[in-house]
């Protein structure tokens, strides 16, 4: 009889379907009780009994009860989504409008930057934010969620003085816009390496502390984060599926491998940080940020340069 009252419970919660699931089951136990002859005449087993369908008969007016201010509840919402002429699809669909308003940039500008495209591996710590896979085996990040790690990642982030943060990314899909980042804001960055040992050696002569290592791939920027774990320092990292975020105090889910999405990580994050710490800055449009014609633009510069000697 404790199960049917835990079930009983469990009904209240899960609907007017199963109160009366549970509703006919009692009566059958009940039933069974009643009919059932007893081989043993036991004082303590006819207590017992009594006990039971005393308990039984009083959770059954508290759940008659319920229901009924559960039906009544549901008539008036009812009652009032039809004099608004609402239909539940509707309402469906301004949550939906609400949700993507209130996102740091319109769902179609992440859809264009790929931001949402994971790999063909997918980590457990990162199974969670997985929506789908698709049928060429890479698995789909959910952009709302995506969007949730980016307000989170720049509210941490902005807890953090410049001079006390650095950002590693040694993929060079994001060294453009990591510089740009670090112009900025006036974050160190280090991008085409990291020097080892540069958070961890005192007898280095450009050895210094920071509180905070934002890092763009656990696996390309394995030494920063390493050195970063050592001396205790917080982490905030972007992590795509492949990616395991133990160690990490923060994170920003995310495409981590094209500069599209990179550009567009950067470009939320400076300014966000940029706003919430009062900097004041000409940030480029997000064009700019995941423009491909500016990246190809970028690297014949350097070439010439390079050439040049400059």
């Amino acid at each position: 009889m404790t199960d049917i009252i835990e079930e009983i419970k469990e009904g209240l919660e899960n609907g007017e379907k199963a109160i009366e699931k549970i509703g006919e089951k009692i009566e059958k136990v009940i039933g069974k009780k009643k009919g059932k002859k007893l081989k043993e005449e036991n004082p303590e087993d006819k207590e017992l009994e009594k006990k039971a369908e005393a308990e039984s008969t009083v959770n059954e007016k508290e759940l008659e009860q319920k229901k009924k201010k559960i039906l009544e509840k549901a008539k008036k919402l009812a009652e009032k989504i039809s004099e608004e002429g609402i239909s539940t699809e509707e309402l469906k669909e301004k949550v939906k409008v609400k949700k993507r308003t209130d996102m740091l940039v319109p769902l179609e500008e992440y859809v264009k930057t790929g931001i949402y495209l994971g790999t063909r591996v997918v980590t457990p710590s990162m199974k969670p934010f997985v929506y789908r896979r698709r049928a060429d085996g890479l698995a789909i990040f959910n952009t709302d969620i995506i969007d949730e790690k980016l307000v989170e990642g720049i509210e941490y982030m902005s807890k953090f003085a410049p001079e006390d943060i650095i950002l590693v990314c040694k993929r060079e899909a994001g060294w453009r816009t990591a510089e740009m980042l670090s112009r900025l804001t006036g974050i160190r960055v280090f991008t085409k390496k990291y020097p080892a040992g540069i958070l961890t050696n005192t007898a280095l002569p450009d050895f210094f502390e920071n509180e905070l290592t934002i890092i763009c791939d656990s696996w390309l920027d394995r030494n920063a984060f390493q050195d970063t774990m050592n001396v205790r320092r917080k982490v905030l990292m972007v992590c795509d599926t492949n990616n395991f975020s133990q160690g990490a105090d923060k994170i920003i889910i995310g495409n981590n491998k094209s500069a599209k999405s990179l550009g567009m990580i950067f470009y939320l994050l400076a300014r966000g940080y940029c706003k919430a710490r009062g900097i004041e800055a000409e940030i480029p449009d997000l064009d700019w940020w995941t423009s491909e014609e500016d990246e190809e633009i970028m690297e014949k510069a350097e070439k010439v340069d390079a050439k040049w000697g400059v």
